[in-house]
């Protein structure tokens, strides 16, 4: 069974790229910001000029302006429409060349803002967060990110924008376990302010610590998207529909699939049995999305129906089933996925906090041997079944990253239903922070 939930997990890569606000302008240079405020050893009386530190340069480009993109855009950019009269004009070039050379310059320009701005924020971070080992480790990975990136030389033909691509899939790889090793990074905390305040104290109430980890993983999700569809262009064996991340024929019912195995698989690891999932809707829909996404949210909303559902009525009683409905119309704004258990819905002082990365009704799952957990990327099976605290959150992330949204309606003694809201158009721009 665990072979078969990673071969699943594998069948949908974490396909997730954003792309351009304004398609005139998909991948204009970078416009720079007035230049930090913060005084540089440039005012020394001697004229000579002076190397910029690490932490002078990571001020000024967290400065500059970010440019925003769009699933539509991104779509166009990786179809090549996108490229200009001068990208045209390149002799001896095939247009997947030109198109890569493209993106990698727009790349080289654009990352270093997003991860300066990351690394400055990350070394402000409130009541002491950004001291926890974990938090620093990651804050260490967006400085080499940024290092790496500034020294590499412009893409301007085969073989540098080859060597960029190589580096970005470097890259993309260091900061796999971001999600989990932040999450790390916040329970090292939550101990800590617990051993200071005493057990009775409200950490789910630090709202400071949530908003930054509202903004710093939405801003992730636009970093993994941007490198991700740029690594998944580059290959040359791409499945069918596919144009980087992005699915031209997303199905959500295959979807469906892959994230209801792997969550049942989980379910059954950890209580021993699963309730049963039933699909019902328009099955045969398709649109065009990045299935990544899709498939983190169900498998999300899954993992918490068919925990809640066995905690509830217990694994040796008749267990009711989980219903997943796929709906949508010729004129709908959105595809709307309904996910309903019945598995007992969630008490209404509790909805509040249940969008918080700080709030879960489960056991934490770091303890003991939990270095392990540092080494997983965002959707393995290997992961707890629940305990991380961001699974609800980083799954409407993903939702409203585009224009959607997740919203969760819960009976307390009954059962809970979750409606997915996925835009059909794709011409939403990504928010930046």
């Amino acid at each position: 069974m665990l072979g078969a939930s990673r071969r699943c997990a594998r069948r949908v890569p974490l396909r997730s790229l954003v792309h351009r606000q304004t398609l005139s302008v998909a991948w204009a240079p970078l416009q720079q910001a007035p230049a930090p405020t913060r005084s540089r050893a440039s005012s020394s009386s001697s004229s000579t000029p002076q190397r910029e530190s690490l932490d002078d340069e990571l001020t000024r480009l967290a400065g500059y302006g970010q440019t925003s993109v769009s699933l539509k855009a991104t779509l166009d950019t990786g179809l090549g429409l996108l490229l200009t009269p001068a990208d045209t004009a390149s002799a001896g070039l095939t247009t997947r060349q030109r198109t890569l050379i493209q993106i990698a310059t727009f790349l080289r320009r654009e990352l270093p803002v997003r991860l300066a701005r990351r690394v400055v924020e990350l070394q402000q971070l409130p009541e002491g967060l950004h001291a926890m080992p974990s938090v620093k480790r990651v804050c260490e990975w967006y400085e080499q990110s940024f290092v790496d990136i500034r020294r590499s030389q412009m893409p301007v033909d085969v073989a540098s924008e080859q060597a960029f691509h190589d580096l970005l899939f470097t890259i993309y790889d260091r900061h796999a376990p971001t999600l989990v090793t932040m999450a790390r990074g916040v329970h090292e905390l939550r101990q800590k302010m617990i051993a200071t305040h005493g057990a009775d104290f409200e950490f789910g109430d630090v709202t400071q610590i949530h908003e930054f980890l509202d903004k710093f993983y939405m801003s992730r999700i636009g970093i993994r998207i941007l490198i991700g569809q740029y690594l998944e262009l580059h290959r040359e064996d791409q499945l069918e529909g596919y144009v980087g991340l992005i699915n031209r024929h997303t199905s959500p019912a295959d979807v469906f699939g892959q994230a209801a195995e792997d969550a049942k698989y989980l379910c059954e690891r950890a209580h021993g049995d699963a309730p049963e999932v039933v699909l019902q809707g328009r099955t045969d829909l398709t649109f065009s999305y990045i299935p990544s996404h899709l498939y983190y949210c169900m498998f999300e909303l899954l993992k918490n129906s068919l925990r809640a559902t066995c905690e509830h009525h217990g694994v040796n009683s008749a267990m009711p089933v989980v219903k997943v409905i796929i709906a949508d119309g010729e004129n709908n704004e959105d595809v709307v996925i309904k996910i309903s258990d019945e598995g007992g819905g969630i008490p209404r002082s509790h909805m509040p906090r249940i969008w918080s990365y700080l709030f879960t009704t489960a056991k934490p799952a770091f303890g003991g041997d939990s270095e392990s957990f540092s080494s997983l990327g965002d959707h393995s099976t290997d992961t707890p079944l629940a305990g991380l605290g961001y699974g609800l959150p980083i799954s409407r992330s993903y939702a409203r990253y585009f224009g959607g949204d997740l919203n969760l309606m819960s009976m307390e003694g009954y059962g809970t239903d979750a409606f997915l809201h996925l835009p059909r158009l794709g011409n939403r721009d990504e928010p930046l922070h």
